[in-house]
C-alpha cells in the first residue's frame, strides 16, 4: 500500500539555519530575525502535528536532545525510514553534525506498537564520503518497488544501489537542475509519489532523461501532475499522501505549496486525496524542507 496512517516527528530542541548543509541546499535562506526561528518553528511544528492528528493521522512525536545541538532535527526522514515488511533502515548522512540525529532509542518507542523484525544500516558509507539521504534522496513507490532518485552530493550511485539490492526495488535514477544549473540537493523537494498520481518538475530534469522518467510514472499506472521550476522552489513537490483513520487519502503539504498550486493542479489532486497544508515558512526558510521532510512514513505492520 502506497499510504501509511502513522508518521513520526521529531520536535526540535535548537532549530536554526545549518552552514553545513546550506552549500548543497539552494532552498535555505536565513531570515533576518534569526533570534526568533526556533520559537517560530517550535509553533509551526506543534500547530502541524495537531493538524495531522485533527485529521485523523497517527503521529509519533520524538523530542530531540539538547545536546549536542542539531539544527535539522525536524527532518528525521533523511536518516531513517520504515517499511511494510517490518525493516528499518539507518542512513549517511553528509553533513557532520546531521549523523548526530540517528538514535537507535527510537526503535524501543516503537517496537511497543509495530513490528520490527530486520534492520539495514548504511551509514558505514559516510567513512567514504558516500551518502543516502533516506527517502529525501529516494522517492519510493511502494506499490511497485521503484525507487526514483536524483543524484546530487547527497544521494551517491554506489549507496543507492546498495539500497536497492537489498530491498528489491528497481531503481530510477536521473540527474535533476535548478534554473542556475545546480543539482537538486533531494528528489523529495521536485518529485511526490501518490497512489493514483506523481506530482513532479519534469522540467527540471536533464533533458536526455526526462522522457524515460516519465514513461516510467505512465506505465506504473499513475498520472503525471506537472509542476514548474518556481512550484518546485515553493515545495509544491514535497509532499505526502497518507491515509486516516476513516480510510481517507490526504496529501499533506505546506500553506506555501498550496497556495502556488493551480486551479487545474488543485482539481486533479482533489480527485484521489484531500489537501491538508499547515503554515511552516519559517521551517522552509531556514532549513530548506518543507511538509515531506518533517515527517517520517511509518509503514511497518502493526502488532494485533
Amino acid at each position: 500500500m502506497q499510504t501509511c496512517d502513522t508518521v513520526m516527528m521529531v520536535r526540535p530542541a535548537h532549530f536554526g539555519f545549518n552552514p553545513q548543509t546550506a552549500t548543497s541546499n539552494a532552498f535555505q535562506v536565513p531570515t533576518a530575525n534569526s533570534g526568533e526561528v526556533p520559537l517560530l518553528a517550535l509553533q509551526e511544528f506543534d500547530h502541524f502535528a495537531d493538524l495531522l492528528r485533527q485529521n485523523g493521522i497517527n503521529v509519533i512525536v520524538v523530542y530531540d536532545t539538547p545536546e549536542p545541538v542539531k539544527p535539522d532535527a525536524i527532518f528525521p526522514n533523511n536518516w531513517i525510514s520504515f517499511h511494510q515488511d517490518g525493516t528499518v533502515i539507518f542512513y549517511p548522512m553528509q553533513a557532520e553534525n546531521r549523523r548526530w540525529e540517528r538514535r537507535r532509542s527510537i526503535l524501543e518507542l516503537l517496537r511497543d506498537h509495530f513490528e520490527i523484525n530486520n534492520e539495514i544500516d548504511l551509514s558505514h558509507y559516510e567513512e567514504e564520503d558516500k551518502f543516502l539521504e533516506g527517502t529525501g534522496s529516494m522517492v519510493l513507490d511502494y506499490d511497485n518497488k521503484i525507487c526514483y532518485a536524483c543524484y546530487s552530493p547527497r544521494t551517491h550511485a554506489e549507496v543507492l544501489e546498495d539500497f536497492a539490492r537489498k530491498t528489491g526495488y528497481r531503481l530510477v535514477a536521473f540527474h535533476a537542475y535548478d534554473e542556475n544549473g545546480k543539482a537538486i540537493y533531494h528528489t523529495n523537494v521536485m518529485m511526490c509519489v501518490a497512489t493514483n498520481y506523481v506530482v513532479i518538475c519534469l522540467s527540471c530534469i536533464a533533458e536526455e532523461e526526462r522522457q524515460i522518467v516519465a514513461q516510467e510514472i505512465i506505465h506504473s499506472g499513475k498520472k503525471i501532475i506537472e509542476i514548474s521550476l518556481e512550484q518546485m522552489h515553493r515545495f509544491a513537490g514535497n509532499m505526502l499522501e497518507v491515509h486516516n483513520n476513516k480510510g481517507e487519502k490526504l496529501l499533506v503539504m505546506s500553506e506555501q505549496a498550496y497556495r502556488c498550486l493551480t486551479p487545474m493542479q488543485l482539481e486533479e489532486i482533489q480527485k484521489h486525496a484531500r489537501p491538508v497544508f499547515a503554515p511552516l515558512y519559517t521551517i522552509e526558510a531556514n532549513g530548506g524542507g518543507s511538509a515531506r521532510c518533517m515527517l517520517a512514513a511509518v509503514h511497518l505492520p502493526k502488532k494485533d
